[in-house]
């Protein structure tokens, strides 16, 4: 096995350097940026890789270029692919680039702005099966039928040799570099930079990220076989993958110093404060290195880290739901409740209290009809907009003081 790994290594670390070349003026050399935030918050240096300013929004279009590049120069003229998100960009984006056709078996209910993405970089969209898995059986019978070549999105070493550029980015930018984090789905993204940065010094640490709920190389991992997961969930959907590849099993236990895992709380709340704090937009996928860094999964106190942040896409109404959700945990909107008698001026000193203490309303429900409810009552609750959890119980003790007995129901 470990003989086998080493030639694996060694063939990904000879197409990395060839991939560099192919994807100059192709793939964006994408920024390296400190932040002062993240690393006062975690006690080191954190810098952020922004591959979600990657064309496609993602990093998939390095090894996806660079296969195809070479399928291109073999005279075949389409591709298939199956993916949910970013690879199907990233194979569609680049086969148009090269003047191929290609066929994307996305899952029926992708969402609509990414199969949209996909037609509009020049794809054919088939919408087949409940999951990627079914999506990725279709694809392989019209390959067969139609002896279009597959692009695999992680198991193959001209993918992971693309996605290794990164690597070389990472060192180029910051020789002293300590510790990398990166997100795993399949593997070929974190295979490819362990590959580049090994090479080149093998006592940079190289960390996988894997959502809690679909866990399959970080099982893997530790069983020295691939695991199957059968029902993966997560809200990183970029990354979640029932069984991972053997390729990348094989790179990773050579070359990556763990894998650990981060609960969908932490990284929704890595999303939220990478958008307020950073002014980036990240996928929950792209946000697992940082989540795992800010939840202490891994440890980067005193240490200069780099957190890859694989991608920017992310729907627009989970988005939303993050942000509302994260609002809550972190303590700055809070909804209260209370019973109050039903008559005129009751909810008017709810409301001047409020208002005394400049905090801001954002939702009133006001209900009577409710079998709960005692006749000749209201039940009233607010949504509000609040500086910090003190703020809130000062309201609570003043509206108490009026009679009016409220409590805190979601934070």
């Amino acid at each position: 096995m470990e003989r086998e790994a080493d030639k694996l290594i060694e063939e990904v670390n000879i197409k990395i350097k060839e991939a560099r070349r192919v994807l100059q003026g192709v793939a964006h050399r994408t920024p390296l940026n400190h932040s002062r935030t993240f690393s006062r918050m975690t006690g080191g240096e954190v810098y952020l890789k922004l591959e979600n300013l990657q064309k496609t929004g993602a990093f998939k279009i390095r090894g996806a270029y660079y296969k195809i590049s070479k399928l291109a120069r073999e005279g075949v003229k389409r591709v298939v692919a199956a993916s949910s998100g970013n690879h199907a960009q990233g194979v569609a984006y680049s086969a148009s680039l090269l003047g191929i056709k290609s066929t994307i078996v996305m899952p029926r209910y992708t969402p609509f702005f990414k199969v949209e993405a996909t037609r509009n970089y020049g794809a054919d969209v088939i919408l087949y099966g409940e999951t990627y898995d079914d999506a990725y059986q279709k694809a392989l019978q019209i390959s067969r039928e139609t002896g279009a070549p597959l692009i695999h999105p992680f198991n193959d070493t001209d993918i992971i040799a693309g996605q290794g550029t990164i690597g070389v980015e990472i060192y180029e930018d910051l020789e002293d570099v300590d510790l990398v984090a990166v997100p795993i789905g399949g593997g070929g993204l974190i295979s490819g930079i362990a590959v580049a940065l090994k090479k080149i010094n093998p006592d940079i640490k190289v960390v996988g990220v894997q959502p809690a709920g679909a866990p399959s190389m970080f099982l893997s991992y530790r069983e020295g076989r691939p695991v199957e997961t059968p029902h993966p969930y997560s809200i990183a959907d970029g990354v979640i993958v029932k069984k991972p590849g053997d390729k990348t099993l094989a790179i990773i236990r050579r070359l990556v110093d763990d894998i650990v895992l981060v609960d969908d709380e932490e990284t929704a709340r890595a999303v939220f404060l990478l958008l307020e704090r950073a002014k980036v937009v990240a996928e929950p996928a792209g946000a697992l290195p940082l989540a795992a860094m800010l939840s202490g999964k891994i440890p980067v106190s005193e240490k200069k880290a780099v957190a890859v942040i694989s991608g920017g896409n992310i729907d627009p109404s989970l988005l939303s739901r993050i942000i509302n959700q994260a609002l809550y945990m972190e303590g700055r909107q809070v909804k209260i409740t209370g019973v109050l008698p039903d008559k005129p001026g009751q909810l008017k000193k709810v409301i001047d209290t409020v208002a005394e203490l400049g905090l801001n309303i954002i939702s009133i429900e006001h209900e009577r009809v409710n079998p709960l409810v005692s006749p000749g009552t209201a039940q009233v609750t607010l949504g509000l907009e609040v500086p910090d959890k003190n703020s809130v119980t000062v309201l609570l003790t003043r509206l108490k003081a009026k009679g009016l007995d409220f409590k805190i129901v979601e934070w």
